[in-house]
């Protein structure tokens, strides 16, 4: 089963996601906005896709805060966690945020909150799902 990670603070948002992930999309989920345990799951290939709130208002790295921005970045310059598929996932979407976000962050898509239409949603991050595994 492909796992999704969801990287959010808002445990309802978390959840809704979930839900709506394990249910329509017969995805597993896992959730953490802990940035250690982020970059551990990427890297123990634990995770087919992140799911990344860009706007985590607590979580830190190395005693600073971190958005999720700074830690797409911080992935995509892992050659070990390079290729991992990230989905950035914001409320403040304005013209030009997406392009902005996606540039900056290095992400491989982008999902603005809320998620209104619930198959869009799965389908989306389907899309970018690997390819190569059975």
């Amino acid at each position: 089963m492909r796992t999704v990670l969801i990287v959010e603070d808002d445990l309802i948002n978390a959840r809704v996601f979930s839900k709506i992930l394990t249910k329509r999309g017969g995805l597993g989920v896992k959730h953490t906005e802990d940035v250690e345990e982020v970059i551990k799951i990427a890297q123990a290939g634990e995770a087919d896709l992140i799911l990344m709130d860009v706007s985590l208002s607590r979580s830190m790295y190395h005693g600073k805060s971190v958005d999720g921005i700074k830690i797409t970045q911080m992935l995509k310059s892992d050659p070990q966690t390079a290729d991992l598929p990230v989905i950035l996932v914001t409320a403040h979407a304005m013209e030009g945020d997406r392009e902005n976000f996606l540039k900056q962050s290095g992400a491989d898509g982008y999902i603005s909150k809320p998620v209104v239409d619930h198959q869009l949603f799965v389908d989306q991050i389907v899309a970018l799902l690997p390819k190569n595994e059975p």
